[in-house]
């Protein structure tokens, strides 16, 4: 239950609306409860004295709500602001009820709002009138005795609420570690996505390709059908050492670029081959390179660009089959980093495609503080342009 609706029941209901315990105690409730109940038994012990010179039936009936009042601090959890109200009536003329009555303001503070707890604060002090006038301490005075009482008042209630605010720092400090770890869990699921997408779509897309091919060539020469089922046994095999090496990936803590998987992840150097590959399927692939500090790029601004180019060599077999496609890599350390893949808009192939491969490009673009845009020309190209930071 929310803690800003649980005020709303009536408190008999409750017990401790900060924690959201439940009403049977812990071991530290337990050990917090018996040194309160011998606390309130010493606050009524020390008030004995005051009883000399009073009448017998007064100190009777002091020394019974002095026990009653003591028992009745068990019930503080359950009942905080009854007791109090209850405690501080009784308070107003015997002496043996304030130690409950201090009690019972320090537990209202601490677990009740200050919309609750500050008239029952009132209340305590507006007692300590008729006391001050009834039964006046004999060394203090009225007035001393008022002033004192008030002070003590204060200062209880004051360390209630110091208590409460802690408890409620520690509260919300809890409730978002909990929503950071939910938060983190479903960026872990984020990435677990992107990850397999952008390195197995790439390579089933070409094994796809190669299938296709020798499905509607039967008749094809003995070499090229050799060559075909070479490629998908070669794109077959790239797939699964890719699909690997996300795994082992995904199974280390931490970024994915800070760990050394089984082969070295992608850099810009490794574009050309990438396009190669592209070729060999089929394609028709202009990749146009101009960074002259391209060796020194870092390894995280290398394998982002690397899936950049990747996804969009598969977008365009999906999309426009045929088409030829132009990547142009140009940058600086100062610049950054720009990838444009341009291709002509064609019939969509049989491949299957979500849609999601783009979205996971954005996100993968924003992650590394870059941006990605893509757009349709009025000359009928496909565009995708994306802008990575050169970070050290």
């Amino acid at each position: 239950m929310n803690v800003e609706y649980r005020w709303l029941l009536p408190s008999v209901l409750l017990g401790d609306p900060d924690e959201g315990r439940p009403a049977r105690r812990s071991t530290r409730d337990w050990l917090v409860d018996i040194v309160i109940f011998l606390l309130t038994c010493t606050l009524v012990w020390l008030t004995l004295p005051d009883l000399e010179g009073e009448g017998r039936a007064l100190r009777v009936t002091e020394q019974v709500l002095g026990g009653l009042s003591c028992a009745a601090v068990w019930l503080r959890r359950r009942w905080p602001v009854t007791l109090s109200l209850v405690a501080t009536v009784l308070s107003s003329y015997f002496l043996m009820v304030g130690g409950a009555a201090v009690v019972a303001l320090f537990t209202v503070a601490v677990h009740r709002p200050f919309k609750i707890s500050g008239p029952v604060l009132a209340a305590n002090l507006v007692t300590l009138v008729p006391l001050a006038l009834w039964r006046p301490d004999k060394v203090l005075g009225p007035l001393w005795m008022a002033v004192f009482g008030t002070v003590l008042g204060l200062a209880i209630f004051g360390w209630g609420i110091v208590v409460r605010s802690r408890r409620q720092l520690v509260h919300t400090l809890r409730a978002q570690a909990k929503v950071a770890g939910q938060e983190a869990r479903r960026m872990e699921r984020e990435r677990i996505a992107r990850e397999m997408h952008d390195v197995l779509a790439h390579r089933i897309s070409i094994l796809s390709l190669h299938a296709g091919a020798l499905e509607f060539r039967p008749d094809a020469p003995p070499e090229q059908v050799a060559r075909a089922a070479g490629a998908i046994r070669e794109s077959a095999h790239e797939a699964l050492q890719d699909l690997r090496e996300v795994i082992g990936v995904l199974r280390q803590p931490g970024d994915p670029e800070e760990v050394v998987p089984e082969r070295p992840q992608p850099t810009l150097a490794d574009l050309e081959g990438l396009a190669e590959e592209s070729r060999r399927a089929g394609m028709d692939v202009t990749l146009v390179i101009e960074a002259p500090e391209a060796p020194e790029a870092p390894a995280g601004l290398g394998r982002n660009a690397y899936r950049i180019v990747q996804e969009a060599l598969t977008n365009a077999r999906k999309h426009a089959p045929g088409a030829p496609v132009r990547v142009s890599v140009t940058g600086t350390r100062r610049e950054g980093l720009t990838i444009e893949a341009r291709n002509k808009i064609g019939w969509p192939s049989s491949i299957p495609g979500a849609g999601s491969g783009l979205i996971g490009l954005a996100e993968r673009a924003e992650l590394a503080g870059g941006r990605l845009e893509h757009r349709r020309t009025p000359e009928g190209d496909f565009v995708l342009k994306a802008w990575l930071p050169w970070r050290t």
